[in-house]
């Protein structure tokens, strides 16, 4: 029966030191991987009608790079974008249904400090995303040739755009106090800043108004950094991007040790 536990050689090799992050990380993960039918198969689903009917209606009339099909054009976009709102969700719904059940009181309980909690969660996150995101590019591969110029990019903005989603969970599901604050959260941020980053066409085809409001969202640096590693074209600098990113990356997630050292919201 050992053998049918996949982390039976993490179990036996983790020292005391770290066995509360490991126990808490092995928690979280396997929460959504019971449920991968849900967490797994259904935004891959998503994403690939939504590719599916964009490439239809839209291959012949719209042209983003040279030798770039509009198709090829929207794997990365999708990937990314299901790549963050699959690690928004699994930290913030996570931590939402410990404090509706009354269940989070056992894991303050514990000795595990601020740090630890930050990395379990953060971690499980990130790998909900970078798994939805890469089964999304498999899946991809069955209907159109994507290149990848640049992998470095690509794994950097994979990483960094999952933890920086991962940590605004964290946040928003300490604020929250019910599930429809967390469903408006998802529904009037989330949603509306991946649908308005770039995910279905250039931000060089707006009006130079909507261009500069564009680069104001976060998202489209992910994006468009994330893009910039498979066909080595950007609309901005992926310098200029992994920079936004980074900073953003460590404002919230020195915002979210800030919240959990507290107890805000959580203690009380």
């Amino acid at each position: 029966m050992k053998w049918l536990n996949p982390f039976f050689w993490l179990d036996d090799i983790v020292t005391p030191r770290w066995r509360g992050v490991y126990t808490l990380f092995k928690k979280e993960l396997l929460r959504f991987w019971r449920v991968a039918f849900q967490t797994v198969a259904s935004p891959i689903l998503t994403a690939l009608l939504y590719l599916l009917i964009f490439s239809h209606v839209l291959e012949s009339h719209v042209k983003v790079y040279d030798q770039v099909s509009y198709t090829a054009f929207l794997v990365p976009g999708l990937m990314m974008m299901s790549l963050l709102q699959n690690a928004f969700a699994n930290s913030s719904s996570s931590l939402i249904q410990s404090k509706v059940m009354g269940n989070i009181v056992f894991l303050l309980l514990t000795p595990i400090n601020t740090l630890s909690f930050f990395v379990a969660f953060l971690a499980a996150s990130m790998i909900r995303g970078l798994l939805v995101g890469l089964s999304i590019y498999l899946v991809a591969l069955c209907f159109v040739t994507v290149p990848t110029v640049y992998p470095g990019w690509i794994f950097a903005f994979a990483l960094l755009g999952s933890a920086l989603l991962g940590t605004f969970g964290i946040i928003a599901g300490i604020w929250a106090d019910k599930f429809d604050q967390m469903a408006a959260f998802q529904n009037f941020v989330i949603m509306p800043l991946t649908f308005l980053s770039g995910v279905f066409y250039s931000i060089h085809s707006l009006p130079p108004f909507w261009q500069a409001v564009s680069q104001l969202n976060p998202f489209f640096y992910m994006i468009d950094g994330f893009r910039y590693g498979f066909f080595g074209h950007g609309d901005v600098s992926p310098w200029l991007s992994l920079g936004v990113v980074a900073s953003f990356l460590l404002a919230l997630a020195w915002l979210c040790l800030k919240m959990l050292k507290s107890g805000y919201k959580l203690r009380s």
